[in-house]
């Protein structure tokens, strides 16, 4: 009886265990009748005390029911240059606002979730300091709304740092190469400038330029109505918005982006086959507008 005791409560430990280890890809921070613009500023204002740097905000699909803020952190963005394959594109996290009647919903990007799945080697060593990073954005947070209801989706640290969607789909590895350039200079130079001309119907949300590293990201708005946010949104489901804007990264001479099958997948992880299968064409659109960008 003892050894059986034993026994079940082992397995209930390692049940609550493996419970623990997985993570949802969103939080929902709070929903409350609210003006869009206090409710971002509110936000801003608290990231802002606790340390963090607002470094972009948009309307994603030019909606003015949607908004995106973007933020980073020196101990963050130190941690993530860290990472020589695209770390870079973990240093900056998201909040997401959806405006439906008199009502706002403020979500957050888990960020723990994002870190797990973008850093890859040598996680295990960076990972206490993570975690203080995601707890402090929560609690940064958490002066704006108390909620914090997991949504989304959950996957543990194992499948993160192994995602790909299905058999035969793309791993975090397998970015698809834009453009090489002459130099780190010229790239930024080119892609700024195609930036600033909104090429293809783009516009910046937010620039990251490490010139030490020779490494710099770019957040693109994607505002074409027929191939852009406007389009795939609301087909995946734009409380998911904290997944925006989609990025260009740019190290020594080379442009890449994560493939759409992986990035979308990643961000929408509870999404069906036959949702995928309407946005079939939307990973080659983001790819053909990034490239864009490039030359």
């Amino acid at each position: 009886m003892k050894q059986l005791i034993l026994v079940f409560t082992f397995c209930l430990f390692t049940q609550i265990n493996l419970k623990a280890q997985e993570e949802s890809a969103y939080f929902l921070v709070g929903t409350g009748a609210m003006d869009m613009h206090i409710a971002i500023q509110s936000s801003k204002d608290a990231l802002s005390a606790s340390g963090f740097k607002v470094i972009g905000e948009y309307n994603p699909g030019n909606s003015n029911n949607l908004a995106v803020i973007c933020y980073t952190s020196p101990e963050l963005e130190k941690i993530a240059l860290g990472f020589k394959d695209r770390g870079a594109l973990a240093a900056t996290l998201k909040i997401g606002f959806k405006k439906d009647g008199d009502q706002v919903k403020i979500s957050m990007i888990n960020p723990i979730y994002l870190f797990y799945a973008y850093f890859i080697d040598g996680i295990d060593k960076q990972e206490a300091a993570l975690a203080e990073i995601s707890e402090k954005a929560k609690n940064a947070m958490k002066k704006v709304g108390t909620d914090f209801t997991p949504f989304g989706g959950t996957l543990d640290k194992a499948k993160l740092q192994k995602y790909h969607y299905k058999v035969m789909m793309p791993y975090f590895e397998d970015a698809e190469e834009l453009n090489e350039f002459s130099s780190f200079g010229e790239g930024v130079k080119i892609i700024q400038e195609n930036l600033q001309k909104g090429k293809g119907e783009t516009a910046q949300v937010y620039k990251r330029i490490y010139t030490n590293e020779k490494v710099a990201v770019f957040g693109v708005a994607l505002k074409n109505t027929e191939t852009g946010e406007a389009n795939f949104l609301p087909i995946v489901g734009d409380d998911h918005v904290a997944a925006m804007p989609y990025e260009i990264i740019l190290q020594e001479n080379t442009a890449s982006i994560l493939p759409g099958k992986y990035r979308i997948a990643l961000h929408w992880p509870e999404l069906t086959m036959g949702t995928f299968m309407k946005i079939m064409s939307t990973p080659g659109d983001i790819k053909d507008t990034m490239k864009s960008l490039t030359e």
